[in-house]
């Protein structure tokens, strides 16, 4: 079975995200980044949500982490908790 780890901000609006997204473009850790601005829980954490596999997570994240390349920051992606940037660390089949 699929499982894949992967680290995410999450924040309550696009315009956040794009924000945040850049600044992580131009340099920014990924972990800082959530440590400071993800209202999730794992933001303590780096972002980083552990391994899970399909279905594990809502539909538009799994969409993302199980077909979006590995290693570059997604989003923003919106689901029912807010809108989301993702870091796809490791995937396996």
């Amino acid at each position: 079975m699929a499982k894949a780890s992967a680290r995410h901000i999450l924040v309550d609006t696009q315009e956040q995200c794009e924000e945040i997204k850049a600044k992580i473009e131009k340099g920014t850790a990924f972990a800082e980044a959530a440590k400071e601005h993800s209202r999730c829980p794992s933001g303590q954490q780096g972002g980083d949500l552990g391994e899970f596999g399909p279905g594990q997570m809502v539909k538009e994240f799994d969409d993302v982490v199980f077909k979006d390349d590995l290693g570059k920051v997604h989003g923003p992606v919106q689901t029912q908790f807010g809108y989301h940037l993702i870091e796809i660390t490791n995937r396996s089949e």
